[in-house]
């Protein structure tokens, strides 16, 4: 016997809005993606205070072909953040 709930609707999985990633098997990005884990939990998980590495883990995932190449301003970063980093 099967476990029917006929007034239950049927679940259809979406798939993400920017697909799927490539997980980081290497380990190319790692040091990035720990220093932005430690920054978070000196910050108690205030993500602000750790945007210019989260922005430098994102670019290390770009360089590497772990996601496609997106445009700064639509992953939440300001055209002053942007220049900002070039000037470091």
């Amino acid at each position: 016997m099967s476990s029917v709930t006929f007034s239950q609707k049927k679940f259809i999985p979406v798939p993400p809005e920017k697909g799927s990633f490539p997980l980081d098997h290497e380990g190319l990005c790692r040091n990035l993606m720990v220093k932005y884990m430690r920054c978070l939990y000196e910050n108690k998980n205030v993500s602000s205070n750790c945007r210019d590495i989260s922005k430098d883990y994102l670019a290390c995932r770009m360089e590497n072909g772990l996601m496609a190449q997106e445009d700064w301003t639509k992953l939440g970063f300001n055209e002053q953040e942007i220049e900002k980093q070039k000037e470091q």
